[in-house]
C-alpha cells in the first residue's frame, strides 16, 4: 500500500482512538503546521520536532480544549511509535499537507470540532435536565453510544460518582474528628511546629472537627490504575467502567495506600470483582463494591419529591460545573478556525 495511503489510514487511526482533549490529532496538526508555514523542518527526523511540538500542542490545546497535556513523556512520545505516526508516515502527511494548503490541518480540527460539539450536546443534556427527567443512566448511555466520546466514559462516570457521593455526605453532615491523645508536655511542646504544619492542630487546641468531604485527585492518563478520589475519613475510591482483570483488580489494591477501599464499577463485574478479589486475597481492604444500578437508585432519591429541594438542584448544579471542568467546551473552535483559514477549506468525510 502507497505511503500515503498508510499515513491517512494512521492518521484516521488517531483521531478515532483520542480521547475528547485530542492531545495526540492536534500535536500532529500542529507540526504539520509548521512544516508548512516555516522553512527547515524535516519530519523524517523525529529529533527536530520530537519536544517542541509539545509546546506547539500545549498552546493550541490550553485554547482550544482548555488544558495540556500532563501525560508522562513517555507516553506522550507514543503517538511517534511504528503503530501510530512514526516519522516516515508523518513525513507523507507533511508533504500532502503542504501541497494541499493545509487540507490536512483542517481536517484534524475540523475533527476535533465534530468531537466537540458530541460534548456539548451532553452539555445541555445535563443543563436542561429538571429533577423528573435527569437520569445518571441516560448520561453513561449518551457516552457510550457517541464514537467520539466512548474513550472518555471514565472520566463521566468519575463525574456522576464524584457529584452524587459528595451531595450525600453534605446532606448527612458528616463530620471527622482528629485529636491528639498523647498528654505529654514535652512532646507537644518538641513537636509543636509538626503539630501546626502537619496536623493542622497546635499543643494547647489538641482537637478539630472538620466536615467529612471527597475530592477527585484529577486529570490522569488513559493508562492510570490509580486513585481516582479520596476522603478525609480515610477511604479511597476507584471507578472502573472497563472491564477488570485479576492483575489490574490487585493493581489496584497495590497501588492504593489506603486501608479501606471502595471500587464502583458496572453491575455485570460485580460478582467477578469480589471472586478475584478473594484469589489475590484483598477482600479486607475493600469496603464497599458499588454498581451503576446503586447510583441509579441513589440519583433517582436525591431527585425525588422528598429530596430534591434539599438534594436535587445541588446535585445538578455540581454535576454540570465539575462537567465543565473536566470537557472542554466548542467556544473557540470556530475562531481557530477562522483565523487559520481552515473554514473555508471543503473536505470530504467527517471533517467536512
Amino acid at each position: 500500500m502507497p505511503t500515503h495511503n498508510l499515513s491517512k489510514i494512521a492518521l484516521d487511526t488517531i483521531i478515532r482512538k483520542s480521547r475528547v482533549h485530542f492531545y495526540k490529532p492536534i500535536q500532529i496538526a500542529e507540526i504539520l503546521y509548521y512544516h508548512r508555514t516555516q522553512k527547515g523542518l524535516n519530519l523524517k527526523n523525529l529529533e527536530t520536532y520530537r519536544n517542541i511540538s509539545k509546546r506547539w500542542r500545549d498552546e493550541v490545546s490550553i485554547r482550544l480544549v482548555g488544558r495540556k497535556s500532563t501525560s508522562s513523556q513517555k507516553y506522550q512520545d507514543n503517538v511517534f511509535e511504528q503503530n501510530a505516526m512514526p516519522p516516515n508516515l508523518l513525513a507523507a502527511l507533511g508533504e500532502a499537507n503542504k501541497n494541499g494548503g493545509g487540507f490536512i490541518e483542517a481536517y484534524i480540527y475540523k475533527s476535533l470540532r465534530v468531537k466537540l460539539g458530541s460534548v456539548h450536546k451532553v452539555r445541555k443534556y445535563i443543563k436542561n435536565s429538571t429533577e423528573d427527567a435527569f437520569s445518571i443512566q441516560g448520561l453513561v448511555d449518551r457516552f457510550v453510544k457517541t464514537p467520539g466520546l466512548r474513550r472518555s466514559i471514565d472520566k463521566m462516570y468519575e463525574i456522576g460518582v464524584h457529584g452524587l457521593f459528595a451531595t450525600i455526605v453534605r446532606a448527612l453532615q458528616a463530620q471527622i474528628t482528629l485529636e491528639i491523645k498523647n498528654e505529654d508536655k514535652d512532646i507537644l511542646i518538641d513537636f509543636e511546629r509538626f503539630i501546626k504544619m502537619v496536623l493542622g492542630i497546635n499543643a494547647k487546641q489538641t482537637k478539630l472537627i472538620l466536615p467529612a468531604a471527597l475530592y477527585r485527585v484529577g486529570v490522569t492518563n488513559a493508562a492510570d490504575r490509580g486513585l481516582d478520589m479520596w476522603a478525609n475519613f480515610g477511604a479511597a475510591v476507584q471507578v472502573k467502567h472497563l472491564t477488570l482483570t485479576p492483575e489490574t483488580v490487585e493493581e489496584i489494591a497495590e497501588n492504593i495506600a489506603a486501608d479501606r477501599i471502595v471500587i464502583v464499577c458496572l453491575d455485570a463485574e460485580k460478582k467477578s470483582i469480589e471472586s478475584l478479589l478473594k484469589q489475590v486475597g484483598w477482600g479486607e481492604r475493600i469496603q464497599g463494591i458499588i454498581t451503576l444500578n446503586d447510583l441509579d437508585e441513589w440519583y433517582r432519591l436525591c431527585l425525588n419529591k422528598k429530596y430534591r429541594d434539599r438534594l436535587g438542584g445541588t446535585l445538578l448544579k455540581d454535576l454540570l460545573r465539575e462537567f465543565d471542568a473536566e470537557f472542554p467546551s466548542s467556544a473557540e473552535i470556530t475562531p481557530f478556525l477562522r483565523e487559520r483559514g481552515y473554514d473555508k477549506m471543503a473536505l470530504a468525510g467527517n471533517g467536512k
